[in-house]
């Protein structure tokens, strides 16, 4: 990604490697991507995770939210993707560049197809659920907290203590971890997948090379593989969404497992439960990944 959005550098700049240009440039795409997409993350995990009927329609969720908690409502839970963005990315970005040099050395100078590029990432997604599980889980607690005093979390160090606590140690914090490991699994696979289609058919027809590709046509079709991964995973990012809103407490948890969710999803709601939230999603990731990639490209220029 770095090759197709990064300047040649012509002067001194940053001592920085390239590898570790590419960190930084992610990191700051991804503070961008959770500024963006924060507020069109809450409507959906709150329609997600709440009871049938609650809201008659993303409208109507914003509506309440904003009047219950305040323009900053939409803001809840933003600091934990924040500290943990950094370490994510490195993450991901680690694990994507170093599979797609082992397939690269597989294949012997020709260039990557697409299911060597869908390894890589889905490679990527589940090295990044080791870090992206435990940061989205206890978002979606502070998200999902009743606006309540006192409240049940004070922030995200707090939170964290808790459900070590009451979730029987890291397993509390982990919760959500196999759905988290198929979602990131198969969305970054079809992710990446999406964006080199794109980008290749693009070079075939205009007979640039990658590094002639303006920026505007990269931020174009990230938001495409966006929807890409979405549309891929959405039914898992709703069982996700709801074990990590169920109770800590064995006694009064809804949910044995994501086998069990999907059972009592289906037998209650139908396919509509497995698709609630999806219209805020869709809304946001043109605009989440358009941020994204603009934030890396400007990185990246600055630091070259």
């Amino acid at each position: 990604m770095s090759e197709l959005l990064s300047p040649p550098a012509d002067g001194a700049g940053i001592p920085l490697t390239q590898t570790q240009k590419d960190l930084v440039g992610g990191s700051v795409g991804g503070i961008a991507q959770v500024l963006v997409g924060q507020p069109f993350d809450i409507v959906k995990v709150r329609i997600q995770t709440a009871p049938p009927g609650t809201y008659a329609s993303p409208l109507d969720c914003a509506t309440k939210l904003l009047k219950a908690d305040g323009p900053l409502g939409f803001y809840k839970g933003t600091l934990t993707p924040l500290l943990g963005i950094g370490a994510c990315v490195s993450i991901q970005f680690g694990a994507l560049e170093g599979a797609k040099r082992f397939f690269a050395g597989r294949a012997k100078g020709r260039e990557l197809n697409l299911g060597e590029l869908w390894m890589s990432g889905a490679i990527a997604g589940v090295a990044n659920t080791v870090v992206a599980n435990p940061v989205e889980h206890i978002r979606i607690r502070l998200q999902t907290q009743p606006a309540v005093t006192p409240r049940l979390y004070n922030g995200p160090l707090d939170c964290a203590a808790k459900l070590y606590k009451q979730g029987g140690g890291l397993k509390g914090v982990f919760k959500g971890q196999v759905p988290t490991i198929w979602r990131d699994g198969v969305g970054y696979g079809c992710y990446f997948m999406a964006y080199e289609a794109l980008v290749q058919k693009h070079l075939r027809t205009t007979g640039l090379s990658r590094e002639e590709v303006s920026p505007l046509w990269a931020v174009t079709y990230g938001a495409a593989a966006g929807y890409a991964l979405w549309f891929s995973i959405y039914p898992v990012d709703v069982i996700k969404s709801k074990l990590q809103t169920d109770s800590l407490d064995p006694t009064k948890r809804i949910y044995k497992g994501m086998i069990d969710c999907t059972r009592q999803t289906w037998r209650t709601q139908g396919l509509k439960g497995f698709l609630g939230g999806l219209a805020p999603t869709l809304i946001r990731s043109p605009f989440a990944n358009g941020a994204t990639f603009v934030a890396f490209e400007l990185a990246m220029r600055a630091m070259n």
